[in-house]
């Protein structure tokens, strides 16, 4: 299997949840990519920022050349955020056809009509996308700009047996590619099956729960149990994300004892200062102040460099994929191993000299989320037993009953 992603978060993501032997590849990387029988490779392309043509580029060198009987997944945000345009029309180019299904039920986001929405309300509706620089699309069709779509409803994908595939095979008759609703992991994964039974060709396009639908039908191997690596170094925690959420996660390794280090958003732009390695067992770090979602690509450039230094010898815990996608650039880590994941999103891979690396996406996670990748990474020590009682101790007496 060969997956691709255009931030490291959300590669990390998409290898976790395809439950199969994985690399996580942080490309730019040869245009055929190995990968050995029973592996899945997931690529990081890095490119919901980058201009449009030269994200397009990354997606068509990369599926071009792809062997015969590779399975070919395509990880989309699922607020439909990035380059989706024009990644997905060169994903389509030499396929049979794209199966699309953006539905993330882990997060409460489900499609409708051909609509994305989050807890009920449609995405264009909410505010979910105040960090970009452009209104948030109506719809999953409007998304994908000129490419050819056609909705797949609800009834569809969970009618009687055969009823699915069928429709999806109707489609691309038509020349168009399937949008299709969804709103639990069992509608995604009839959705992988339909699209798996129509054969070789055919490429599937979403976001982690479909990839979650595959690695159950695929995948070789359950969930990994997470075990901390024998060396005990710095912990470093980047918070890269606007999101407001964040600055409650933090806000609760503060209240354990974490060393708390604030960046402003000024200070970074205009005059930036390198961190020194850290002292403390837990380190936070997190950017404060307003900035335009403009300058965010050059706000987080401004933050791998300012922890670049400190975090050589750490342990890392990276929210939001391009900000981790920075700092493993910063310290020319350019492929992981992941482990398994400590709730939805938050990913435990390994890098090639043994450090642990945590990604999580910005928007994910509850208040108490970097906590508990803490006490994953750090678990506490079992309590010593209690010593046992001492026995009791015999006292001699006289015939009388009084102890002389």
């Amino acid at each position: 299997m060969l997956a691709l992603a255009d931030d490291l978060s959300g590669a990390a993501e998409t290898a976790v949840a395809l439950r199969s032997p994985a690399r996580i590849l942080l490309g730019p990387v040869p245009a055929s990519v190995a990968s050995a029988p029973g592996e899945a490779v997931v690529v990081d392309l890095d490119s919901r920022q980058l201009p449009v043509a030269e994200a397009a580029r990354a997606v068509r060198d990369l599926t071009r050349t792809v062997p015969a009987g590779t399975v070919l997944f395509k990880k989309v945000d699922s607020l439909l955020r990035g380059n989706l345009s024009a990644e997905t029309a060169a994903y389509a180019r030499g396929g049979a056809g794209v199966v699309i299904a953006t539905t993330l039920p882990a997060a409460r986001r489900t499609v409708r009509g051909g609509v994305v929405h989050l807890d009920g309300v449609p995405l264009h509706e909410t505010d979910a996308w105040r960090a970009e620089t452009r209104p948030a699309p109506p719809s999953v069709a409007a998304a994908l700009g000129d490419l050819p779509t056609a909705p797949v409803p609800l009834t569809a994908v969970r009618g009687a047996p055969g009823t699915l595939r069928e429709a999806l095979r109707a489609r691309f008759a038509q020349g168009r590619h399937p949008v299709c609703d969804a709103e639990t992991e069992a509608d995604l994964d009839a959705i992988a099956a339909a699209a798996l039974e129509l054969g070789p060709g055919i490429r599937l396009l979403g976001t982690g729960g479909l990839a979650g639908a595959l690695g159950r039908l695929l995948g070789t191997s359950g969930e990994s149990a997470l075990t901390p690596g024998d060396v005990v170094r710095p912990l470093l925690i980047v918070v890269g994300t606007a999101e407001p959420s964040a600055r409650e996660q933090v806000a609760h390794l503060v209240a354990d004892g974490a060393h708390h280090v604030t960046l402003t958003t000024r200070e970074l732009l205009h005059s930036p200062r390198r961190l020194a390695p850290p002292v403390a067992a837990v380190t936070v770090v997190r950017i404060t102040g307003a900035a335009s979602p403009a300058l965010a690509r050059r706000l987080v450039a401004a933050l791998a460099d300012a922890v670049a230094d400190a975090a050589h010898d750490c342990d890392l815990v990276l929210t939001g994929g391009e900000t981790a996608r920075h700092v493993l650039d910063a310290l020319r880590i350019t492929d992981l191993r992941p482990l398994g994941q400590v709730h939805h999103g938050a990913v435990v891979s390994l890098t090639p000299d043994g450090r642990s690396v945590v990604t999580r996406p910005g928007s994910y996670g509850e208040a108490d989320s970097l906590r508990r990748i803490v006490r994953a990474l750090r678990p506490a020590p079992a309590p010593a037993p209690a010593p046992a009682p001492a026995p009791a101790r015999h006292v001699p007496t006289d015939p009388t009953g009084v102890a002389p």
